[in-house]
């Protein structure tokens, strides 16, 4: 009997062992930018790929979605949706492309469908940005994105050099003291290291459908 237990717990040993190697929790630094020619709805009537999206100098790609209070605001908390203006303008100003990806695919009828999505860009500003729809969470899953919203910043050759947070305050951006993601785009225009490379995403869970 004892010898029957000792080869069960070293068989449930192995497998767990075997799918922390095989199945990574993390797109890792320095990973190139997965499923980059998918081709996603965009709010301008265009259909839109990360590649599409991509200039010169790489791409910002922000998890999003129109219903995450840590997005959108609310109770005194300004939300970070007030800041995707700025991010696409200033990636702009140093060549880089920006996405937005709404995977919440549990919600397209509460709020995170196409339409809705237009609106809500329209509304507060960000409608220049290209807003995408992930169809069953598609990139999200291949990303391991997990909260809204989760930052992935890539360099020009669609590797990953900086994921996590845009800031460390998302109830008022004049209070924010440590700008990582605008921190992160100007180093990599400049060819300088990017610290810290990894944040910790802050925000809703990603609603994927069962």
């Amino acid at each position: 009997m004892k010898k029957i237990m000792l080869l069960s717990l070293a068989a449930i040993g192995f497998a767990a062992v075997y799918a922390f190697q095989t199945t990574p929790e993390t797109l890792a630094i320095g990973d190139t930018a997965p499923k980059a020619n998918l081709k996603m709805k965009n709010i301008n009537g265009r259909e839109t790929s990360l590649s599409d999206a991509k200039m010169e100098n790489g791409l910002l790609v922000i998890f999003s979605c129109n219903t995450c209070p840590f997005v959108v605001g609310g109770e005194g908390s300004e939300g970070w949706e007030g800041r995707y203006e700025e991010l696409r303008e200033f990636s702009a100003k140093n060549n880089m492309g920006m996405v937005l990806i709404n995977s919440n695919e549990a919600k397209r009828e509460k709020g995170d469908d196409l339409e809705s999505m237009k609106s809500r860009a329209k509304e507060n500003g960000f409608s220049k940005c290209n807003y995408l729809l992930d169809v069953n969470s598609e990139l999200a899953n291949a990303f391991f994105a997990r909260t809204t919203p989760h930052v992935y910043l890539f360099d020009k050759n669609m590797k990953l050099v900086y994921k996590g947070s845009i800031d460390d305050n998302v109830d008022d951006s004049k209070k924010v003291t440590a700008p990582y993601l605008k921190n992160a785009i100007g180093n990599l225009a400049a060819g300088k290291a990017i610290d810290p490379a990894e944040t910790k995403p802050v925000g809703c869970s990603i609603k994927r459908a069962s």
